[in-house]
C-alpha cells in the first residue's frame, strides 16, 4: 500500500536533489563562456556585460561579486603555471614581464574560491602597479613563494593549490576584442621544496 507513494517520494527526491546538485556543480565549475587563455593567465571579458551567458550572469549573482563594467577592468586568474601544471604552495614561482597598459594593476594569491589567501600575519599577499619594483625597461619580477625572498615577493599560504588573480583597471584592452593578441607576463616555476 505504501510501496508506489514511496517510490514516487524517491523518485523526486532524486530528481530534485540531483538536479540541483549538478546545477550547483556546473556554477562552481565554470565562471561561463568565452573565456581567453593567455598563458597561465585565463580571463572572461563578457562576463560583466549585458550579453553574458546565463551561467556567467548565474555565477556572478550567486558569488555576490561587484564587477567591472566592460571599459573600467579586466580580471586575470591563473591557477596553473605556464607549463600546465597545477599552483601548489610548496612549490616557488616567478612573474615576469610586463602587464598590457592600464592606469593601475593589481596581483594577489587567492584560494581556490577566488577569495584572498590566508597568509602569516605582516607577509605580502598583494603587490600593485604602483609598489612593484621594476627594470630600466618597465619590465618586472616577482618572486612567489612561502618563504621571503629578495625585491618583489608575495607570500604563499603554509600548504595546498592556490590561484594568483591579476585585475587590470582603466585599460584600453579590456573593452575591445584585442584581447586575445595581448603580452601577458610568464609565470615559471622554479622549485619545490628545499629544491
Amino acid at each position: 500500500m505504501f510501496r508506489f507513494p514511496l517510490f514516487i517520494l524517491i523518485t523526486l527526491i532524486v530528481a530534485f536533489g540531483g538536479g540541483i546538485m549538478i546545477s550547483l556543480y556546473a556554477l562552481d565549475a565554470t565562471q561561463g563562456f568565452g573565456a581567453i587563455k593567455l598563458g597561465a593567465w585565463e580571463a572572461f571579458p563578457a562576463l560583466q556585460t549585458v550579453e553574458a551567458d546565463p551561467y556567467a550572469k548565474s555565477h556572478r549573482a550567486r558569488a555576490g561579486k561587484l564587477l567591472y563594467g566592460s571599459a573600467e577592468g579586466l580580471t586575470f586568474t591563473a591557477s596553473v603555471d605556464d607549463d600546465g601544471a597545477r599552483l601548489n604552495a610548496n612549490c616557488r614561482y616567478r612573474i615576469s614581464g610586463q602587464t598590457p597598459p592600464a592606469r593601475l594593476w593589481t596581483l594577489f594569491t587567492a584560494d581556490n574560491g577566488g577569495n584572498p589567501a590566508a597568509v602569516k600575519a605582516g607577509h605580502p599577499s598583494a603587490l600593485n602597479s604602483w609598489t612593484v619594483l621594476r627594470q630600466p625597461d618597465s619590465s618586472f619580477s616577482i618572486e612567489i613563494s612561502a618563504a621571503a625572498q629578495p625585491g618583489n615577493w608575495l607570500a604563499l599560504p603554509e600548504a595546498g593549490t592556490f590561484r594568483l588573480v591579476l585585475t587590470l583597471f582603466d585599460t584600453p584592452t579590456a573593452g575591445s576584442s584585442g584581447v586575445i593578441d595581448l603580452a601577458m607576463p610568464k609565470l615559471t616555476k622554479t622549485g619545490c621544496g628545499n629544491a
